[in-house]
């Protein structure tokens, strides 16, 4: 069994180090890995990347995490990436990374994806340029996503999002944002490799369980949504879901 620690969506700046510290100490008893799905930062500046390093930077267990659209708002994604990454923080877009747990290969496939919309109310890829471009970012990060999950070669596949891939983990949303929350073509992507769970934040007034339409489990670990530092789940197991614990 492989258990996997993750939320998203920590929003970190000064004000926030040392609040989350405390249970990530514990990881290495609950965890054998942490994923972070996306919004790391308030605004995606060097100094909160920094704060965020610190506060989930040097565990005793990796730490894989993507980008997400508040992590972008500064214009400064990449250096905010290059902190994480000197800070031993593994950072995916349209990437994967394989980790050695006991004797068992973990896959992970990262994108932030974007937004578009779910089967019957969606944005297409038709008139002017601005929409074409839109949906154009949404069906190339999918594709990319999902050719990262295809070169996978491991015991237990999971893809990491800070969009989701389905509409059901947005319930509790209001359905005029949906198309800002998510996106059909990042479920078809995780459809298209044989993926064990798939984690996602970005909505937090959403719901945690979900599955896409080839039914792969998706769970939503938006901090506000989980209202714990983290969730854990189970891999090559009988079931994903973990006890909760009070972290």
């Amino acid at each position: 069994m492989i258990r996997i620690a993750a939320v998203g969506d920590v929003h970190v700046d000064k004000d926030v180090v040392g609040r989350f510290r405390p249970a990530l100490e514990e990881l290495p008893d609950r965890a054998d890995a942490l994923l972070v799905a996306g919004d790391l930062t308030r605004h995606g500046t060097v100094e909160e990347a920094k704060c965020f390093a610190t506060e989930f930077g040097g565990l005793a267990v990796p730490v894989v995490v993507v980008l997400g659209n508040h992590d972008h708002q500064s214009d400064q994604e990449q250096q905010v990436a290059e902190v994480l990454t000197n800070s031993g923080i593994t950072v995916l877009e349209c990437s994967a990374t394989v980790l050695e747990i006991r004797g068992h290969r973990l896959g992970i496939a990262g994108a932030k994806g974007f937004g578009g919309g779910f089967a019957g109310a969606c944005a297409s890829n038709f008139g002017e340029r601005e929409m074409k471009t839109f949906v154009g970012t949404t069906e190339e990060i999918s594709a990319r996503l999902g050719e990262a999950l295809r070169s996978v070669r491991c015991d237990a596949l999971v893809a990491l999002t800070h969009y989701s891939p389905v509409p059901d983990t947005l319930v509790g949303e209001p359905l005029e944002i949906y198309a800002f929350l998510g996106c059909y073509q990042l479920g078809h992507a995780i459809d298209s490799a044989p993926t064990a769970l798939a984690l996602h934040g970005h909505a937090h007034h959403g719901s945690e369980r979900g599955r896409t339409p080839g039914g792969v489990p998706v769970r939503n670990v938006a901090h506000p949504v989980i209202k714990q530092a983290y969730n854990v789940y189970q891999l090559l197991s009988e079931s994903v879901d973990a006890p909760l614990v009070p972290a």
